[in-house]
């Protein structure tokens, strides 16, 4: 069944096309690039960046040889998939540019120098920095790292959602989930919220007498009427939000007792999802790219770091205006960085950017729910959304609506894993 889609949702789907009004260099200048980080951000940039200029001379540093995506990461937490469906192998992005697995120890963002674990040193004409982001170990009383191996909070996808995953199915029918949730920015504003219904959907099918308790530093979430619709259809009983106004900012975490504490209460768990406060990935802070903030400002129209020039940051770790951190905002990051160092090589001012962000959720397997917007540089010099250029999911909408976002969903993870690595 086809369900036909509003104007707005038509625009929403034209803000995911992958040049974003882009036109090829005319120009080709030449020059080297090294791109830290092979991520959402990361791996697209040292595609695109070929494909702006294709005399670059592209080379991608990666510590790991396969990258484990945080979107559809929830899936697997709620059990309706395995890892294998969100690791990814570097190997077609080999084929495409020099791709070097080895760990930045050093990045001299002034002489543009590179400085691997393996010995290496590198030189670039221009530098992209995509390291994501880092946890803050120790902003929240009482959560280090240690205490992440026991509280695992599956911020960067990988070894620990797969510990948070098997901790849900070793726990006893009738176990209290915590989860925590912190302030505002942080990786996927979402994503806490699209975990707390896989885990709903995980303890309805799996775990009857058990429940999920959302302790909050916010009292407002993304997607927040849409949330507290399918938690009201589809998880009553189950998963409890506790905003800020209601005691939900935990202050401290007690490892030992499995307890989290708020300013009021405290809350004894069976599993503890901690999602901490975060900020920009290492290499990026050690540089000197990061404010004080702990985040990266950057020129909205090229992406270069304010900081330090000749170094563009992309991603999570950039101060990017209102642009969410996403997976699918990384990507137009890296695209609209591309193109602006393929014109700068070659001698030619930046074009001005026209970005886009999709998020959808998946709320239950067949249940999806989605936000959009198109964003340009405004009046001000700033990322801003365009006006009734996105869109978000209709309250009430149909059994077949909400099936139909959850094969949009399937599809765009498929067509940007493919854009990325295939």
């Amino acid at each position: 069944m086809t369900i036909a889609l509003p104007r707005r949702r038509v625009l929403q789907a034209a803000a995911t096309l992958p040049l974003l009004g882009f036109p090829m260099i005319a120009r080709a200048a030449g020059g080297k690039v090294i791109v830290i980080g092979g991520g959402f951000g990361g791996a697209t940039a040292a595609r695109y960046l070929k494909r702006a200029d294709p005399s670059l001379q592209v080379t991608l540093v990666e510590r790991d040889k396969s990258f484990v995506t945080c979107p559809f990461s929830n899936g697997v937490i709620g059990g309706l998939w395995n890892m294998k469906r969100i690791t990814h192998g570097y190997g077609a992005v080999g084929k495409r540019v020099t791709l070097v697995h080895d760990e930045v120890t050093k990045l001299d963002a002034k002489a543009r120098k590179v400085t691997l674990k393996g010995g290496k040193t590198l030189d670039a004409d221009r530098i992209v920095v995509a390291p994501g982001i880092d946890i803050r170990w120790g902003a929240l009383e009482g959560y280090d790292e240690a205490a992440s191996r026991k509280l695992p909070h599956a911020w960067k996808a990988g070894a620990q959602t797969a510990l948070l995953r098997k901790q849900l199915d070793g726990m006893k029918d009738g176990g209290v989930v915590l989860m925590s949730a912190p302030a505002n920015p942080f990786r996927c504003p979402p994503g806490p919220y699209e975990r707390a219904c896989m885990i709903g959907h995980f303890l309805k099918t799996r775990k009857k007498r058990s429940k999920l308790i959302i302790l909050d530093s916010k009292d407002a979430i993304s997607k927040q009427p849409l949330f507290l619709e399918a938690w009201d259809k589809l998880y009553k009983g189950i998963v409890e939000w506790v905003p800020l106004s209601k005691d939900g900012k935990v202050t401290r975490v007690d490892v030992k007792a499995m307890t989290l504490v708020t300013e009021f209460g405290k809350h004894k768990g069976a599993v503890i999802n901690v999602i901490p406060p975060q900020f920009a990935g290492k290499v990026a802070r050690d540089a000197g790219l990061a404010d004080a903030s702990g985040w990266c400002p950057v020129d909205p129209r090229t992406f270069e770091s304010k900081l330090m020039p000749g170094v563009h940051v992309i991603g999570d770790a950039a101060i990017a205006g209102a642009m969410p951190k996403s997976g699918n905002a990384a990507n137009s990051h890296a695209k609209v960085a591309a193109y602006a160092i393929a014109s700068l090589l070659a001698g030619k001012p930046a074009a001005d950017p026209t970005l886009g962000n999709t998020c959808y959720s998946i709320v239950a397997p067949d249940y999806g729910v989605s936000v959009t917007d198109t964003y340009r540089i405004n009046a001000e010099g700033q990322i801003a959304p365009v006006k009734d250029s996105g869109g978000i999911s209709p309250r009430g909408g149909s059994d077949a609506q909400h099936a139909q976002e959850a094969k949009f969903a399937e599809n765009w993870y498929r067509a940007i894993t493919t854009e990325m690595f295939g």
